[in-house]
């Protein structure tokens, strides 16, 4: 997956009756941490004001108008407080940034408490946090309260918050395809395409039959599909796939890229069963696996908001993610399940190289009729379980977090799964039942709970069921 180098715009608060000097190492520090921590950053001329800082509405106005001339430029602001901040200043400056910004307040240090260097950017963090509310600014404040720019404590919170950008930026307007109707007997997939417009989620809807027919009309032995075949040869194991099926599958990825390319689709979702068993002999969940691994978010079963959450994850966790079923207790241990899916799992989530297989649903009323699924086990990786729900014109989302283990799951087991060890798994599974959440969960790479939460909440306007504490 391509990873996007983010950029940081930089501001800087003033006071008057404040040691003002102190912004000069500041600025420094906060330009070695960004730098350390492999982000790029932007800052005003720090001859524009007195000390390079935002102090009054006047100079707020300035920085306003710099930030404006460089906007699509940066994708998050740090505000930071070396000294206590004026908040008239800083709402000035800041009001129309229009991307997730970070508060950040220098601590004091005990033997520099005299009025020459003393800070009080601890009390004066809340003046700008309590301004920005009431402008209703959303802003992220992560712990510690105040933190040194050149702290450990600091580069995580730099992580943290360019994940959340990225999230932000990512998810206020973007592109997915729902290619294929819902399968009737899946209400539990069912979703409100205005709802999720109004989120800035535009939806592009294509038909089975166009598809099937856009296949049709791929020849062969067209150099598009020897290309497309080579590829997915070179990606999973195809060994066992028989000749007609493997071109296909080609013919259909070749559709689907065409289908992205066309329209611009950041993610799409796609009717998995069984028009494509039926009319192709194929299943398509190695596509999908394929799609996962380029950075093309994709689900099965046409899982909208499974494909939602699994963009929102890939964009914070900037590795693959996948939906999976709820599917199986873990013997007697409570805190332990089976996630599961045919084979859209991408490879890089997966122990080992997959075996494209004939999907043993299908082939025992149908035999041959379900080439496509990848089987492998997924490897064992902190993770972020997550999905959510559009009702009443609301998006509403959930998230906790868990480890993928090493524990062993029978050979015999089809498709692709692993054990996930979540704690206090059972109240959680109360909590989504008694939520209206379906038997799907996305999952990505990494603990990111807490990302999601200031991506959804403070900025997206999400509504949040905490399934950790929680109660109906």
């Amino acid at each position: 997956m391509e990873k996007k180098k983010i950029t940081f715009a930089l501001a800087f608060c003033n006071r008057g009756f404040m040691p003002g000097e102190l912004i000069y190492a500041a600025r420094e520090e906060m330009i070695q941490a960004v730098q350390n921590a492999g982000y790029e950053y932007i800052a005003m001329d720090p001859e524009a004001t007195k000390f390079g800082g935002i102090e009054t509405r006047e100079e707020g106005a300035l920085y306003a108008e710099w930030l404006n001339n460089h906007r699509g430029q940066f994708d998050g602001v740090i505000f930071s407080m070396p000294i206590f901040a004026d908040e008239n200043g800083a709402i000035a400056a800041l009001q129309d940034a229009g991307v997730p910004i970070l508060m950040q307040a220098y601590p004091d240090e005990l033997d520099k408490m005299d009025f020459a260097h003393r800070r009080d950017a601890y009390c004066g963090k809340f003046s700008v946090t309590d301004v920005f509310t009431q402008y209703g600014v959303p802003f992220t404040c992560l712990q510690p309260h105040v933190v040194h720019p050149l702290s450990k404590e600091f580069a995580k919170n730099l992580k943290d918050f360019a994940a959340i950008c990225r999230v932000v930026n990512g998810m206020k307007r973007f592109n997915i395809g729902c290619i294929g109707a819902r399968t009737t007997a899946f209400k539990t997939v069912r979703f409100d395409e205005i709802t999720l417009q109004k989120y800035g989620i535009n939806v592009e809807s294509f038909d089975l039959s166009e598809f099937f027919f856009k296949v049709g009309k791929i020849d062969d032995n067209d150099p598009v599909v020897k290309d497309k075949i080579g590829e997915l040869e070179n990606y999973t194991d195809f060994s066992n796939v028989p000749e007609a099926n493997k071109k296909n599958l080609a013919k259909s990825a070749v559709v689907l890229d065409r289908y992205i390319a066309n329209y611009r689709l950041d993610a799409l979702a796609l009717r998995c069963w069984n028009e494509f068993e039926q009319v192709l002999r194929i299943c398509p969940c190695v596509l999908l696996s394929y799609l996962n691994d380029k950075g093309i978010v994709a689900s099965c079963e046409i899982d909208m908001c499974s494909a939602l959450m699994m963009r929102a994850m890939t964009l914070a966790s900037e590795q693959p993610t996948a939906v999976l079923d709820w599917n199986n207790n873990y013997g007697d241990d409570p805190d332990k399940v089976v996630l599961f899916h045919c084979g859209p799992v991408a490879q890089s989530l997966m122990m080992a190289k997959g075996q494209v297989t004939n999907h043993k649903m299908f082939d025992k009323t149908d035999p041959g009729s379900g080439w496509g699924t990848n089987e492998g086990r997924i490897k064992a990786f902190p993770t972020t379980i997550s999905n959510c729900q559009t009702k009443d014109g609301k998006i509403i989302a959930y998230a906790s977090e868990g480890e993928f283990t090493a524990d062993k799951i029978p050979e015999e087991f089809f498709g692709c799964a692993g054990v996930c060890e979540i704690p206090h798994l059972q109240d959680k599974l109360q909590r989504l039942a008694y939520g209206g959440f379906k038997h799907h969960t996305s999952v990505g790479v990494g603990h990111m709970r807490e990302v999601l939460h200031e991506a959804f909440v403070h900025y997206l306007h999400y509504e949040w069921v905490d399934i950790d504490h929680g109660v109906y």
